[in-house]
């Protein structure tokens, strides 16, 4: 059996490396109607030595056109560019990415993946290879090929929700068409340590294998204490009879355990710089998933092919957490009584939830390829089955002072309190074990929620001719929605089911070739109480009814109307794209007063995000790599019954100016360098859909560098400088501003790559 077929291209070998996406996520498509051949021909990977950073199609395999061709706005990362970056966990991987925000909030949905794209929330907007990944958790990239950011509403795809978007992670699988072995060490500042391994290997003509497992350790940069640690593996195997059908199997595990940092806050607003970590002694946040995935792929005939995909997986993750809210502190109880002699420092507050998460899915798309007269037809028919199940948790046990050492007059009053800083400034003695953490126990059931769900959709993409395109799409979903919740009102039964209608119709217009325009119109629905997190907290996407309880509320919509050019330049090889786009939301639910009960008022809500965002990656030159996301966007609420005073006033957590630019130069044939700059104007802190002034968190510039070195065929090094400049800059608020996330300061890591 031939062993080897060796690549000349420079292009190609980057094509088919290691960290490659295109290959690997879109084998399938690639290999539909060719046999493969018995006499097996493997090729060779040449590690790291290659980058890639421009993929020509889409990992999902629902989406049939190549992205120069699809009338949305997709930005696609690539294995390499997250290697590159230095960054590792998907929340911080997209916080650099423009129109994408973090969000942040208490208890219940404090932690966790939360994104906001386009200002609305996307944080039950996870997917993993086409299929919802719910619940709040830690999320890694070591099994990830390629990461798929779609703005604009996603419903065609995506079910209810997306209204601002969706991410998509495409994972690593088995291949038979490689055998490689790869093992990545880092060591670096903070403590950091992280080892991979990526295995494929083919067992015989017929079955393959794939193993990645992970472990890493460190210190959030330059704040010890703050501790982060990852290990995790994906096993992936591949039965391919060589004609007519593929069959994936894996299972996934990932096991994360942080002490958290909640960052730090305003008092006399300013910001207090510099804060010590003050996470107590028993402080965790940890988060452990697992999953079994299952996909069919099998050819009927030269028209029709059947794919499947299914999933069961289930997560725990619970989180006990301390704040710092700001304040002034006094000497004795005649000062504070008096507000006199007064010093700025903080208290410290507790936060804490518990989650677990059941969920099945299954998947089935039906693809056709048609022909009447010149017009061609590719057909997508699509049926989707769901059951999502979320038990979230109080912890008891948590707000024991072991220690008091000042004074402070809050609106409960004056009272002893522990200062976080004293009147020197100075971090307090004791301040990480002023909490007593030694009792926690797992506390009562706050909510059950539960969604089950069945969908169809037909989508077609029309070649009209050889210079117009129209795609089209409709999706119907049924559900039936339940929601246990035990809160400050008490316990509370909500039931309801309903049919959700939402669809796409875009036009792709050929110019000149490989320069398209296109124009698209998509919508969006969600449903009340849509995030599974926060029960009846309506503020923040709970259930938001009447005191009686009723659900008589019509799904919150959402559209979104897009123009844009997308051009595929220098032998394309650099991908360009330029997009203007009008979002409304619409029957917004509102939360009450300060949302922490099912008070809120029903469809009386309605924003407006405009703007124009840019994207360019790829090959600039033979040497130069880029990847390049801009957008600058202006957001208004138009109504809002529950608080007529925020019409006018721009989202919260939205930034009006963004931009991402990621490159990689090759020197020599050895030496690459680069880095990555992300900038963000300016957020306001506050709840999902509501405005609010002032600018709570600063506009933020944040430099990294690497360079990379071939010592041979097999053996590459990597060095990452990341926060170059050491600045300390602020990613989120809470709406006091309660707490205010620190990004990670400057930090040294050196990685190797050996591949066998």
């Amino acid at each position: 059996m031939s062993k080897k077929v060796l690549l000349g291209s420079t292009a190609l070998l980057g094509a088919l490396s290691i960290g490659s996406t295109s290959v690997f996520a879109n084998e399938t498509a690639d290999n539909n109607n060719k046999a493969k051949d018995k006499e097996l021909e493997l090729i060779e990977i040449h590690g790291a030595r290659n980058s890639l950073y421009s993929v020509k199609q889409s990992g999902d395999i629902r989406r049939l056109a190549e992205l120069v061709d699809t009338p949305a706005t997709i930005t696609v990362l690539t294995k390499d560019q997250i290697e590159e970056s230095g960054r590792s966990d998907l929340k911080e991987i997209l916080s650099t990415q423009a129109g994408v925000t973090l969000g942040t909030g208490e208890n219940g949905n404090a932690f966790g993946d939360r994104y906001i794209i386009r200002g609305h929330e996307a944080r039950s907007d996870v997917f993993v290879d086409g299929l919802r990944d719910p619940g709040m958790t830690t999320r890694e990239s070591f099994s990830v090929e390629q990461i798929e950011i779609t703005k604009g509403p996603s419903a065609t795809f995506a079910g209810r929700g997306s209204s601002g978007g969706a991410i998509n992670s495409i994972t690593k699988k088995a291949s038979l068409g490689y055998d490689f072995g790869r093992v990545d060490g880092g060591i670096g500042s903070d403590d950091y340590y992280r080892v991979s391994v990526d295995v494929n290997k083919p067992i015989n003509e017929d079955f393959a294998t794939r193993i990645n497992l992970m472990k890493a350790n460190e210190d959030a940069p330059k704040r010890p204490g703050a501790e982060r640690s990852r290990e995790g593996a994906l096993i992936s195997g591949l039965y391919d009879d060589g004609n007519k059908t593929k069959v994936w199997a894996d299972v996934y595990y990932l096991n994360a355990e942080d002490v958290p940092d909640l960052g730090t806050t305003v008092v006399n607003d300013k910001i207090i710089e510099d804060i010590p970590v003050y996470a107590q002694n028993g402080d965790f946040m940890d988060s452990e998933a697992w999953s079994t995935t299952l996909r069919f792929e099998h050819q009927l005939n030269d028209t029709w092919k059947l794919y499947n995909i299914t999933r069961y997986g289930e997560t725990e993750n619970g989180y006990v957490a301390t704040s710092a809210g700001g304040t002034s502190g006094y000497a004795n109880e005649a000062d504070a009584t008096n507000q006199e002699n007064g010093f700025d420092t903080f208290a410290l507050g507790s936060h804490s939830n518990a989650q677990e998460v059941e969920h099945v899915a299954t998947q089935f798309n039906l693809f056709a390829e048609l022909s009447h007269g010149s017009i061609e037809h590719k057909l997508l028919f699509s049926a989707e089955y769901a059951d999502y199940s979320v038990k979230n948790y109080s912890y008891d046990n948590i707000r024991d002072f072991v220690t008091s050492n000042c004074w402070t007059n809050t609106r409960r009053g004056v009272a002893e309190g522990f200062c976080g800083l004293d009147s020197n400034g100075n971090a307090a003695d004791g301040l990480n074990s002023a909490l007593d953490r030694s009792n926690i126990v797992k506390g009562a059931l706050k909510n059950d929620y539960n969604y089950e769900v069945a969908a169809i959709s037909i989508m077609d993409t029309i070649q009209l001719n050889d210079d117009l395109m129209i795609f089209a799409g409709l999706r119907l979903d049924s559900y039936d929605y339940s929601n246990l919740t035990n809160g400050r009102d008490g316990e509370a039964l909500y039931e309801f089911s309903d049919t959700l209608t939402n669809g796409h119709f875009g036009v792709v217009y050929e110019v000149v070739d490989d320069i398209n325009l296109y124009a698209s119109y998509g919508t969006a629905t969600n449903i009340n109480g849509g995030e599974s997190d926060v029960g009846g907290n309506c503020g923040y996407g709970g259930v938001c009814t009447d005191s009686e309880g009723s659900a008589n509320a019509e799904p919150e919509t959402v559209t979104n109307i897009e123009i844009g050019t997308k051009m595929s330049l220098n032998d394309e090889k650099l991908f360009v794209q330029i997009a203007a786009f009008q979002l409304t939301k619409d029957d917004i639910m509102e939360g009450a007063g300060r949302g922490y009960d099912v008070t809120g008022a029903l469809n009386t809500g309605k924003h407006e995000v405009t703007g124009i965002e840019v994207a360019m990656n790829g090959q600039l030159t033979e040497k130069l790599s880029i990847q390049v996301s801009a957008a600058t966007m202006d957001s208004e609420i138009l109504k809002s019954e529950s608080n007529p005073d925020s019409i006018g006033l721009p989202l919260a957590l939205f930034a009006d100016d963004s931009f991402y630019a990621q490159a990689r130069y090759q020197l020599t044939e050895d030496f690459a360098f680069g880095g990555d700059f992300t900038y963000k104007s300016g957020m306001t802190g506050g709840q999902p859909d509501t405005g609010s002034n002032g600018p709570d968190v600063p506009a933020y510039r944040v430099y990294n560098l690497f360079a990379t070195y071939n010592f041979s065929d097999d053996v590459t090094a990597r060095v990452n400088l990341g926060n170059v400049f050491d600045e300390e800059y602020y990613t989120s608020t809470y709406r006091a501003p309660k707490f205010m996330y620190i990004g990670d300061r400057q930090s040294l890591r050196a990685t190797v790559t050996y591949q066998f």
